[in-house]
């Protein structure tokens, strides 16, 4: 064996101090690609070095790469854009073992040893299967290994909404959130937020810094995607509007300058940054926001809200005006003020029939209009997370 390589269970050569720990890096089609149909290997390298600088510095890093459909669109010699799902699925197949080639070659060359897993939003909408998943990634970074994560686009597919995670942007922020990250970083073939798009108007302006996303932001953001990939720059807001409620830096730049992920992680401001709204939750609390087992809606009225969001306390019956979409008795829903606006999530203790019965009225009188009660709150604030 050479000798300058070392197994996965060595620690990294050195360590380092700075204000991240644990990254989650997505790397975007359209830069591995570099806008082509196929995988660009100077691109893919220079991105892996910086990763092993990281890595040998003692970061844990979790890198959340797309590229397997144009791998495998390449490897068939097929140029059509086509994107129904059996043909992106068998592209998928086909170029996932080509992707994981290329990087397990990159890393090797630095002594890294890499691993893939396939994640599907079915098995992490269970809290088995996310502590599953949380716990396998977390064993890999204690051995030193550097998780590359994808979408199971063999398995999943788009046609039951809540199957599918839709694209990396969304996944990478799970997976941030699954794993506690401190910072994760959206590279793409974008420089940024701007507050209009860059391409179309000359007096566009780089948004170096965001507090809070709110409309205005999610304005600025519109919703095409790029020419290869599926996550345009509103798929990203979305990614940074979950991350940063889980206490997660976000940061959206372009992936082709120069030691980008290395200047990042060392603070320097590069792209846009997200500042996290919220503080560190425990793994129960994550997984209740991340919407992975979101089954319906409450909407209440703006007492309820006020109440919920000043005191934090439980959900009663009194200030809940309608119910969207089934769900039962124990599942997760969003709660949500007469606006749409989600305000909280938790489990109910209600089905939504239920919650129709009783909605509006007082906690003393469910057992009357039901016959039976399971409790004065219909969402308890041992079981609610308030955004």
């Amino acid at each position: 064996m050479d000798k300058n390589k070392r197994t996965a269970s060595k620690a990294p050569l050195a360590k380092r101090s700075g204000q991240y720990r644990r990254l989650v890096i997505k790397l975007g089609t359209n830069l591995l690609t570099g806008g082509t149909g196929s995988l660009d290997i100077p691109t893919m390298t220079g991105l892996v070095d910086q990763v092993a600088e990281l890595h040998r510095q003692g970061l844990e890093i979790v890198l959340v790469s797309s590229g397997s459909i144009a791998a495998g669109r390449d490897k068939l010699g097929i140029n059509s854009d086509r994107k129904d799902i059996p043909f992106r699925q068998v592209m998928a197949a086909v170029g996932q073992g080509r992707l994981m080639h290329n990087y397990e070659q990159l890393f090797d060359r630095h002594g890294i040893v890499v691993a893939q897993a396939l994640l599907t939003k079915r098995e992490l909408s269970h809290r088995g299967g996310y502590l599953n998943a949380r716990n396998t990634i977390l064993s890999l970074l204690s051995l030193h290994v550097v998780p590359i994560i994808n979408e199971n686009d063999v398995l999943a597919t788009d046609e039951i909404r809540e199957e599918k995670f839709g694209d990396n942007d969304n996944l990478s922020a799970m997976v941030a959130n699954l794993v506690d990250a401190d910072l994760l970083i959206l590279l793409s073939d974008v420089h940024g937020l701007y507050t209009s798009d860059p391409r179309k108007d000359p007096k566009a302006r780089l948004i170096p810094v965001v507090k809070r996303i709110d409309a205005e932001i999610e304005g600025m953001a519109g919703g095409a995607g790029t020419s290869h990939g599926t996550g345009g720059m509103a798929t990203k807001i979305e990614a940074a509007k979950l991350a940063t409620r889980s206490a997660i830096a976000v940061v959206i730049t372009e992936g082709s300058i120069p030691n980008v992920i290395t200047r990042l992680a060392e603070g320097e401001p590069v792209g846009t940054l997200f500042l996290p709204t919220g503080t560190k939750l425990e793994s129960r609390q994550r997984w209740m926001i991340s919407r992975l087992a979101s089954r319906g809606k409450i909407v209440i009225d703006d007492g309820a809200a006020a109440a919920l969001k000043k005191r934090k306390g439980s959900l009663l019956p009194a200030g809940i005006k309608d119910t969207e979409r089934e769900f039962r008795r124990g599942d997760m829903v969003d709660i949500v003020d007469q606006q749409g606006c989600r305000i909280a999530c938790g489990m109910s203790n209600y089905s939504a029939e239920e919650i129709q019965t009783i909605k509006g009225a007082q906690s003393k009188e469910i057992m009357s209009l039901l016959g039976y009660e399971y409790g004065a709150e219909v969402v308890h604030r041992n079981n609610l997370v308030v955004l």
